[in-house]
């Protein structure tokens, strides 16, 4: 009888020792996404200050609207283009952290069923005659409460495939537009000298 208590206590040790490792990863992962996020943010500011000055000049050098437009229409496309470049960048700095999580959590729930049901299995064991119902119920519980979160765990992975599946579109789409840009803004430059 005195192996009973002694097993839930090593069981909450090792639960309490792999939530910790599990929370001390998580840490891990969240500083090296975040130190990406802030590099990136560094680089583009950098190269995105650059690029204004430069731009201001040339447009401060046209000698006349004409001149202005068309260079106004060159600017733009590699705009967008580094706009969505960065767009990517960060999304794929997101979707890695997520991934990241996911496996991390996953890893952990299925070692603490794996230990919750070979607990149950050692205490069974040990258990009073005419337990075997109450044993079966807990083994049932688990095995529901499995089926439940693989249920879930697939429709959060379903909706995180949609979700980058619709930003792709978008940033096709906004870089279909973007690349039309400088023929349409070269026109009314045009119109305008006109």
């Amino acid at each position: 009888m005195f192996a009973i208590p002694e097993q839930f206590s090593n069981a909450t040790k090792a639960n309490l020792e792999s939530q910790f490792a599990l929370l001390s990863s998580l840490t891990s992962k969240t500083f090296e996404s975040m130190e990406k996020l802030v590099e990136l943010n560094i680089n583009t500011a950098r190269a995105t200050l650059s690029d204004s000055s430069s731009a201001a000049r040339q447009l401060l050098s046209a000698k006349d609207p004409q001149e202005f437009f068309q260079l106004s229409a060159a600017q733009a496309q590699p705009s967008a283009e580094k706009a969505l470049t960065y767009s990517r960048q960060l999304a794929s700095i997101a979707s890695g952290t997520g991934a990241e999580f996911s496996k991390a959590a996953e890893g952990q729930i299925v070692e603490a069923n794996r230990k919750v049901i070979a607990l149950v299995d050692e205490v069974s064991k040990n258990a009073p005659a005419g337990s075997e119902t109450f044993v079966a119920a807990v083994k049932t519980a688990i095995s529901n409460a499995n089926a439940g979160y693989e249920q879930f765990s697939k429709t959060t992975k379903q909706a995180v495939e949609a979700i980058e599946s619709n930003m792709n579109a978008a940033i096709s789409q906004y870089s279909n537009v973007a690349a039309k840009a400088p023929a349409a803004a070269a026109n009314t430059a045009a119109a305008a000298a006109a």
